[in-house]
């Protein structure tokens, strides 16, 4: 039976030199535009490639380390981590 309950995850993905080289550059300049749209088309072509549009929302891409929050299904997650590029998924969980 297909898991149909929306949660929270975390996506990070694999090292990207072209990230690494972005980042060391918005260090130097102190702006981060250009990192930040690099960021957010990669982290939407991976969705995009990945899960059928309209099932998922992806809530924030992360400039500090390569990587998204998007709701999706366990089922679609499991997807994602099957992804190229992607190191590992995990779901966003409360610590008490």
């Amino acid at each position: 039976m297909e898991n149909t309950k929306i949660e929270s995850y975390y996506c990070f993905m694999n090292y990207d030199p072209q990230y690494a080289l972005l980042r060391s550059n918005q260090r130097k300049k102190g702006r981060s535009d250009e990192l930040d749209l690099y960021l957010s088309r990669k982290h939407d072509e991976v969705l995009e490639s990945t899960l059928e549009p309209g099932t998922y929302r992806k809530t924030e891409s992360l400039v500090i380390v390569d990587g998204f929050a998007v709701e999706i299904t366990e089922d679609q997650a499991s997807k994602l981590r099957s992804a190229k590029g992607v190191r590992v998924v995990e779901k966003n969980e409360e610590i008490a």
